[in-house]
């Protein structure tokens, strides 16, 4: 059994990332709202205000009592919607993680733009893979996916503590983000090269977002902020040890 868990990076945190701590709290509070729903209604939801590729192209209609909202608005709405506890903690711990730092560079209103065209731009990516999939697309990942792409471009030489464990080894390591968010995006194209069509995680979305985020950091970012920040670590000198990478911020202490 193998777990690699990104816990913090070293990104500068210059003022508070209001609207990354906003966005987690509207999450939460939705998955929350979803959670206290029956089952019944909870699927509703899903079908409601998730994104149906077939509805938002015109290829089928949700009965009226389901159309909460025109189709071309669920691309918004189903970005805060969220199908497990998994699920909405896994994205907002990467949230939490990647978001400071990019709104730190970009500033609040820019990373909101930033935030949700990547979200539309991962809704339409997956949709367009196949038109008539009536699967409803939910969950804020093709958003934060852009935040990716966007820390990518800013902190390629930014470090994250990953907290490994592999059967009895336990340790937390610190790796450069280009390896780490490079690794998962290749594992996002490898996930959507061998998908067999049927209903899953929706990978499609992650790839399309993480380019959205990368153009779009390029043409929002203030001129004052270059892209390619320079390291606050020693993680690309050739030093073998391991330096620290600054006082944790994580909600929980040092890890």
């Amino acid at each position: 059994m193998m777990i690699a868990v990104p816990l913090y990076d070293d990104a500068p945190a210059r003022r508070t990332p209001v609207v990354t701590y906003a966005i987690i709290g509207l999450c939460l509070l939705v998955f929350l709202w979803q959670q206290g729903l029956p089952t019944d209604q909870e699927h509703a939801i899903e079908y409601g205000l998730g994104m149906l590729p077939a509805v938002l192209f015109g290829h089928a209609a949700l009965p009226p009592w389901l159309a909460f909202v025109p189709p071309w608005a669920t691309i918004l709405t189903s970005m805060f919607l969220h199908g497990g506890w998994m699920h909405v903690l896994g994205n907002m711990l990467y949230l939490w993680i990647f978001g400071k730092g990019v709104e730190n560079a970009l500033g609040p209103w820019r990373f909101s733009a930033l935030y949700l065209l990547s979200g539309v731009a991962a809704a339409l990516t997956q949709g367009l893979i196949d038109t008539s999939s009536e699967v409803p697309m939910i969950g804020a990942s093709g958003a934060i996916a852009g935040v990716l792409g966007a820390y990518l471009l800013l902190y390629p030489r930014g470090n994250v503590v990953v907290f490994f464990w592999l059967f009895i080894i336990i340790r937390l390591l610190q790796v450069p983000a280009p390896i780490l968010l490079g690794l998962w995006f290749l594992l996002q194209l490898w996930s959507a090269a061998i998908a067999s069509g049927e209903p899953g995680v929706a990978v499609w979305a992650h790839v399309g977002g993480f380019l959205a985020g990368m153009a779009l950091v390029v043409l929002l970012r203030p001129k004052q902020v270059p892209l390619f920040l320079p390291a606050r670590s020693q993680a690309f000198t050739r030093s073998r040890a391991l330096p620290p990478v600054g006082r944790p911020r994580g909600p929980w202490g040092p890890f």
